[in-house]
């Protein structure tokens, strides 16, 4: 359930955070930031995993 909300937050925040938070972004930076901390997230959650 933890990772459906997470997912959903990702999405919400990749898809629509420019516009909700106002943030100016025309190279894509924050965007890239916000992808390589889900997955380095989900890399983390693997390893503790196992």
């Amino acid at each position: 359930m933890v990772v459906g909300i997470a997912a959903m937050m990702f999405v919400a925040l990749f898809g629509w955070g420019q516009d909700y938070f106002h943030w100016s972004d025309p190279s894509g930076r924050v965007q890239l930031a916000l992808f390589t901390s889900f997955v380095l997230g989900i890399i983390c959650g693997f390893k503790t995993k196992q």
